[in-house]
């Protein structure tokens, strides 16, 4: 069995267990008879311990193996989504969702720092982007798949199928993956030693602060995507949700040509035509009226977002081969504390500049990102010649 689709099956597992809750929040109020505020809290609940736990989880696999980590992650995380299921407050699915974000944490960082450890540099763009279309495919899915489900059958059978996924993952990481590193120690001098070494690299805070950037400005703009549409005299929920889909689709057209792009432009020159496709098509999006129109230029900014993402992550798993868990845990914290920031930033600002503002800001933030991104990508390919 192919080791990218394993790989990919549980950044899919990962994926679909963060996106499936919200759809089915408003059964999960009435049911509990909470606020549908309170219930909201499951999203947080799920998302803030992810974020943290990834830095946990990044040197942890430095020292005892990757895999292990990853077998230990998906059946805890099997076992969370199943008290998910099976919880009888809503108190009960709070703290189970917070556990299961806890493991769940651990499964895609881990999954990049893995693609790292077996594939040539240059293999890895084309390997990277088969797990991503998977991790794509898993927030989609999540969020449309969860609704129909929990309309038909109840909140409950969005947790079971979310158990099943993420059993197939686990027992494809133990039977069909083989460690291949040693077991050493895990200790809190070692993480922040690896971690150290991480940032003494010159590309690595460059890299860092880019990917923050990137996801404050794009993420800042999505809970702001139905009132853009709202003041475009839209209803608002539905097209925001068909635009968000194309985004997603977007992703999925990059990462099948991605092989290809990256053979014609190279990493350097693809990250920054991302920056260029992204920037450009929210530009556009401020502009534009005809939801004819904004569709296509959310897939647009979907695709150029993900050329850009994806050279960021090449680039994450080669900072320190002999610390890459950690290397991409950093780079995975600051995407999540970018797009947390860039959501409290907007919500602050969209009150001033409107969302037609916020957009054309936004795009404006990602044009410039096209030059930093290219000269740290030039930078990281002349260490990596130099031997570094």
């Amino acid at each position: 069995m192919s080791f990218t689709f394993l790989l990919g099956l549980a950044g899919f597992a990962s994926a679909f267990s963060m996106r499936a809750v919200e759809p089915t929040l408003p059964l999960i109020s009435n049911e509990f008879a909470v606020s549908l505020h309170e219930a909201a809290l499951l999203s947080t609940a799920f998302a803030l311990p992810y974020a943290a736990t990834q830095l946990v989880f990044g040197p942890v696999a430095d020292a005892v193996g990757k895999v292990r980590v990853m077998r230990v992650t998906l059946i805890m995380l099997s076992l969370s989504l199943i008290a998910c299921a099976l919880a009888p407050s809503h108190m009960a699915l709070l703290i189970a969702r917070i556990l299961s974000g806890c493991w769940a944490g651990g499964v895609i960082p881990i999954s990049f720092a893995l693609v790292g450890d077996r594939y040539a540099f240059e293999e890895r763009p084309a390997a990277l982007g088969r797990v991503l279309m998977f991790i794509v495919l898993g927030q989609l899915a999540g969020a449309a798949i969860a609704g129909l489900l929990a309309t038909h059958f109840g909140w409950r059978a969005v947790f079971w199928l979310s158990v099943a996924i993420t059993a197939a993952a686990a027992l494809g990481m133990s039977v069909f993956v083989q460690e291949t590193s040693a077991r050493g120690r895990a200790s809190v001098s070692d993480s922040l030693a690896r971690y150290r070494i991480v940032l003494a690299n010159p590309v690595s805070l460059p890299l860092f602060l880019i990917v923050a950037v990137e996801g404050a400005l794009i993420f800042g703009c999505f809970p702001f995507v139905a009132f853009h549409f709202i003041t475009k005299g839209y209803a608002g929920a539905l097209e925001a949700g068909i635009a968000l889909g194309a985004f997603g689709t977007g992703g999925i057209v990059y990462t099948l040509a991605v092989k290809s792009i990256t053979g014609r432009l190279g990493l350097a020159g693809a990250g920054c035509a991302g920056a260029l496709f992204a920037g450009l098509s929210f530009i556009a999006i401020a502009q534009a009226s005809a939801l004819s129109v904004l569709v296509p230029l959310f897939l647009l900014a979907g695709f150029g977002f993900y050329m850009l993402h994806n050279m960021i992550q090449i680039l994450a798993t080669e900072l320190v081969p002999a610390a890459r868990g950690s290397a991409v845990a950093l780079y995975a914290g600051s995407f999540w504390i970018g797009q947390a920031a860039g959501a409290a930033l907007t919500a602050q600002m969209v009150p001033l500049i409107g969302a037609d503002g916020m957009f054309m800001g936004a795009g404006a933030g990602l044009v410039a990102l096209a030059w930093p991104a290219l000269l740290m990508a030039r930078a990281a390919r002349r260490r990596r010649e130099a031997g570094y």
